[in-house]
C-alpha cells in the first residue's frame, strides 16, 4: 500500500503548476503587446517596453521566482527531516493560497491588499521554517 505524500510535497507539485501558469500568463500578455513575430523570432535587439498588464505579469513572475526556491527548499527539507505536517503543512498551504491570490491582485494593480497577501505568503514560509528548525 502506498503512503500518501505529505501536504508539503503535494503543494510543491502544485507550486510547479503555478510556475507554469505564471510563465504562460506573462508570455501571452507580452506576445499580445509585442506580436507573434517577436515571440517566434530570435528576440535580438531591444524589445519594446511592456505595457501595463504584461509588465505587471512579468514582475509578478519575478516575485514568484524570488520566493519559490525558499519554499521548495523548506518543503523538501521538511520531508527529508520527517518533520512534515502541523505548522509546516499549514505554512505551505498559506504560502500557496497567497501566491495564487497574488497574481490577479498584482496584474490588476490592487494596492495594499496585494502587499498584505505577499506578507501572508512570507508568514507561510516562516511557519515552515519554524517547523523545520
Amino acid at each position: 500500500m502506498e503512503m500518501p505524500l505529505p501536504t508539503e510535497l503535494v503543494v510543491l507539485g502544485w507550486s510547479i503548476v503555478l510556475l507554469f501558469v505564471h510563465i504562460t500568463l506573462q508570455g501571452q500578455l507580452a506576445t499580445r503587446e509585442r506580436g507573434t513575430g517577436w515571440n517566434a523570432g530570435p528576440r535580438d535587439g531591444d524589445a519594446q517596453p511592456l505595457g501595463k498588464f504584461a509588465g505587471r505579469a512579468e514582475r509578478a513572475l519575478k516575485n514568484y521566482q524570488e520566493t519559490f526556491p525558499a519554499f521548495a527548499a523548506l518543503a523538501l527539507g521538511l520531508a527529508v527531516a520527517d518533520r512534515t505536517g502541523g505548522l509546516g503543512a499549514a505554512g505551505a498551504l498559506l504560502w500557496f493560497a497567497a501566491r495564487i491570490a497574488y497574481i490577479p491582485l498584482y496584474i490588476f494593480g490592487v494596492p495594499y491588499i496585494r502587499s498584505l497577501v505577499w506578507l501572508a505568503s512570507a508568514v507561510g514560509l516562516v511557519m515552515m521554517l519554524i517547523r523545520f528548525l
